[in-house]
């Protein structure tokens, strides 16, 4: 803000650090679509910029993609922890 030529108290950045972050959580959860019960995993070896790593997607049985993780092969806990998130 200083650099635009605006002073600002601390204060005033504390109470909007306060105040805005439940508002946008509202609104993101409102724009969040509704997922069907059952999902499933899907595991797929890509390469990306010349080195293989794998796709780890949630899909619904609507075939949405509901969340995505890219891992390095080497990786072995990466589709634990993709599970543990859903």
């Amino acid at each position: 803000m200083l650099e635009q030529g605006i002073n600002v108290d601390h204060a005033t950045l504390n109470r909007c650090v306060l105040k805005y972050p439940p508002i946008m959580k509202e609104a993101a959860n409102y724009k969040r679509k509704i997922t069907a019960f059952s999902w499933r995993v899907d595991e797929t070896y890509i390469k990306v910029k010349g080195s293989g790593c794998y796709s780890y997607r949630a899909i619904d049985k609507y075939a949405a993609t509901l969340d995505f993780m890219l891992s390095a092969p080497d990786y072995a806990g990466a589709a634990t922890r993709f599970l543990k998130k859903r």
